[in-house]
């Protein structure tokens, strides 16, 4: 009997140091979890709106820079082509952003977009890490993708956002933007299955 009460107590000691380690973890994730808003945070969704607009107007405007090296680095005609021809397109919807901001009353003022930094500079390893020729294309694609997929889910963000706020003209000029964006996104992947994923691949027989 003596053994059995003690079980009994050992077993509810081991429960309740279970239960008290459970509840402190709780309580220091809680306080962990919550991030401190600076103090100029956005405080309501047309100030959010705002600041992604100045964001992905730093993004795109970062991007018609980037475009011409990959571009160079390319070695497909088709990619040499798609990159070159959504440079143009980039440049027009660098001014489609323009118009936004002035249909909204705001002023064009680009805010550093640490999204499109971080993908610019993925591009730039890849091509680092990858031989001049059908493997550093099927590298460009992946990394010109994963930046157009950025894109597509910035614009329909600020669409939707635009149509909440009743910005009609904004959200006319947002999804011509966003259109684009995903036949861009089309293109690449038609390149990539056409023939450059294709050749690359051969290059791991050869």
């Amino acid at each position: 009997m003596k053994t059995a009460t003690k079980n009994t107590t050992s077993t509810k000691s081991a429960t309740a140091s279970k239960t008290k380690a459970t509840t402190t973890a709780s309580k220091s994730t809680s306080k962990t979890a919550t991030v401190k808003a600076k103090a100029s945070a956005a405080e309501g969704l047309r100030e959010l709106f705002v600041d992604s607009l100045k964001d992905i107007y730093w993004a795109e405007k970062a991007l018609v820079k980037a475009l011409p090296k990959m571009a160079k680095n390319a070695t497909s005609e088709n990619l040499i082509t798609a990159i070159n021809e959504h440079l143009a397109v980039t440049q027009e919807q660098v001014t489609r952003l323009e118009k936004v901001f002035a249909s909204v009353g705001e002023k064009a003022v680009a805010k550093k977009c640490d999204a499109m930094e971080g993908l610019i500079k993925e591009g730039e390893s890849i091509m680092e890490e990858t031989e001049v020729g059908p493997v550093r294309d099927a590298g460009i694609i992946a990394a010109s993708q994963k930046i157009e997929h950025y894109e597509i889910a910035t614009y329909g963000t600020l669409a939707a956002f635009a149509q909440t706020l009743g910005e009609d003209d904004a959200v006319l000029l947002l999804e011509k933007t966003l259109s684009e964006e995903k036949e861009a996104d089309v293109t690449l992947t038609e390149a990539a299955y056409n023939t450059i994923n294709f050749d690359a691949a051969e290059e791991d027989e050869a």
